[in-house]
C-alpha cells in the first residue's frame, strides 16, 4: 500500500525521514533513553513543577461543575476575556475578545492553523535558526519555502557564549516572495530575547514586503531580566501581527494544551477556516482554569520567573565549573552548553552516549538546524533547567564525574 503524501514533506523538513524511513523526534528518542537507562532527563522541556494551586483547583472545580463538553470553537468567553485583559494589562495591547481572540489546542495548533491558513505553495517564511522543529515541518506541509536568519555566537570576556542576531541578516532574509515571518522571542532553544532594534527591523521589512508577522511567545512571562517586549506593541505592527502564546510553560501545565491567538478580525477569520477542521474546540474544563491563572497578580508571575531563574543559575554555574562553555539564557526553560572544551566536538554523537556514560540526557542543538547542519554550533547542547533542584543537582554531580577525566 502506498503511503506517500504531504506528511513526507513535513517529516523530511524536520529531519525525520531518512532514506525513506520515518524516525521519531529527537525528544522522543532521548526521553526513551532516559527511561531505559535511568538517566536524568534534561532533554525534553516538561517541568517538574505543579501548577499554581489556584489554577489547579479551578480545573477541578470546572470538571465537577460539569464543564466537560464542547466549548465554543473560538473558546470560552471567560478565557477570551481574560486573554484580552492580560494583553491590555501587561502590554497595553487592546483586543476585542469577541472578534480578535481565539483559544487553541496549545501554541502548537495555533502555529499549525496559522501557517496552513496563510501560506501558499512557494511562499517564503522567515525564521531564526536554530528553530523549534515544528516550524520547518509546518512550512513544508504548507508547501512554503523556509528562509532562516542565523543566531551567531561569540565568547565574552569571561569565556561564556554570547548569542545574537544581526539586524542586517534579518533584513536580508526578506524578499518579494516573503509571506510570513515567524518571530520566536523569547527564543527556543537558546533563551535569546530580541530587542527593539531587531524587532523594528522585522516590522519595517514586513511592511515593505506586505508580509504577515506571526509570533511564538510561549515563554513571555519566564524572563530573567528585562520584561518581554511583544512585537505587536511596536508602531505599525499590531494590524499585521498574529500573536500566539499558551498557558503550558508559565503555569507548568504543558499537558493541558491551552493556547491562544490575538489578531485582527480578518486574520482570525482566515485562521478559523483551518482551525475549525483540526480540533474545532479545546479542553473545556481547562479554559476557565487558565483564565483564573491569567488574572493572578503580577507578583505571582514574577515569583514563578524568579524561582526558574534560580534554577537556571544553579545549572549554568554548575556547567561552567565542570568545564562547559555556557550561554546564560535571558528567558525560557533551556541553557546552551558547549562541550568542545571537554574534547567533544560532535554534540549529536555525545548526546547518544551521555545517558549510558553519564546518566544524563540532553539534546544536541543541531536538532534545531536544517539537515542537522549546525556549523560552529555542532558541539552545543540544549539542557533544561525547568526541573527540580534535586534533579539539576544530581545531573551536575553525574556530569562532573563524567567530565573529570576529560579535563
Amino acid at each position: 500500500m502506498e503511503t506517500t503524501g504531504p506528511w513526507t514533506r513535513a517529516s523530511r523538513a524536520a529531519g525525520l525521514l531518512v532514506g525513506g524511513e520515518a524516525r521519531p523526534t529527537v525528544f522522543a528518542r532521548m526521553s526513551a533513553k532516559a527511561a531505559e537507562t535511568g538517566a536524568m532527563n534534561l532533554g525534553q522541556g516538561f517541568p517538574d513543577d505543579s501548577p499554581p494551586a489556584l489554577v489547579a483547583e479551578a480545573a477541578v472545580s470546572a470538571i465537577r461543575a460539569g464543564r466537560n463538553q464542547y466549548p465554543p470553537g473560538l473558546g470560552e468567553t471567560v478565557l477570551r476575556d481574560a486573554i484580552a485583559e492580560h494583553q491590555a494589562q501587561w502590554y497595553g495591547l487592546r483586543w476585542d475578545p469577541a472578534r480578535e481572540v481565539m483559544a487553541t489546542t496549545g501554541a502548537t495548533e495555533a502555529l499549525a492553523a496559522t501557517i496552513l491558513a496563510l501560506v501558499e505553495p512557494g511562499d517564503e517564511v522567515v525564521t531564526l535558526e536554530p528553530f523549534y522543529d515544528q516550524y520547518a515541518a509546518l512550512i513544508a506541509l504548507a508547501g512554503g519555502v523556509h528562509r532562516t536568519v542565523p543566531i551567531t555566537s561569540r565568547s565574552s570576556e569571561n569565556g561564556d557564549l554570547v548569542l545574537d542576531v544581526a539586524e542586517e541578516d534579518l533584513r536580508a532574509a526578506f524578499s518579494d516572495r516573503t509571506r510570513l515571518v515567524l518571530v520566536n522571542t523569547p527564543h527556543n532553544p537558546t533563551g535569546l530575547m530580541l530587542w527593539v532594534g531587531a524587532l523594528q527591523a522585522i516590522v519595517e521589512e514586513a511592511a515593505r514586503h506586505d508580509a504577515i508577522i506571526v509570533t511564538d511567545e510561549v515563554y513571555e512571562h519566564l524572563t530573567f531580566g528585562p520584561a518581554h517586549l511583544p512585537i505587536a506593541t511596536l508602531p505599525g505592527a499590531q494590524d499585521r501581527t498574529v500573536s500566539i502564546s499558551s498557558a503550558g510553560k508559565t503555569f507548568s501545565v504543558t499537558g493541558w494544551k491551552i493556547g491562544w491567538i490575538t489578531a485582527r478580525p480578518e486574520l482570525i477569520t482566515a485562521i478559523t477556516g483551518v482551525k475549525q477542521w483540526l480540533t474545532y474546540a479545546s479542553g473545556a474544563p481547562f479554559q476557565p482554569a487558565v483564565a483564573e491563572g491569567l488574572t493572578m497578580p503580577s507578583t505571582a508571575f514574577h515569583d514563578i520567573a524568579q524561582d526558574l531563574r534560580e534554577r537556571r543559575d544553579l545549572l549554568t554555574d554548575g556547567l561552567r565549573r565542570i568545564g562547559f562553555r555556557v550561554s546564560v539564557p535571558e528567558a525560557g526553560y533551556f541553557a546552551v552548553a558547549d562541550a568542545a572544551p571537554l574534547g567533544e566536538d560532535d554534540a549529536a554523537a555525545l548526546c547518544e552516549r551521555l545517558p549510558a556514560e553519564a546518566g544524563v540526557v540532553g539534546i544536541p542543538l543541531s536538532a534545531f538546524y536544517r539537515d542537522g547542519q549546525a556549523g560552529e554550533a555542532g558541539s552545543y547542547l540544549r539542557l533544561a533547567f525547568c526541573k527540580s533542584r534535586a534533579t539539576i543537582e544530581q545531573s551536575l554531580e553525574r556530569l562532573e564525574a563524567w567530565a573529570a577525566p576529560r579535563r
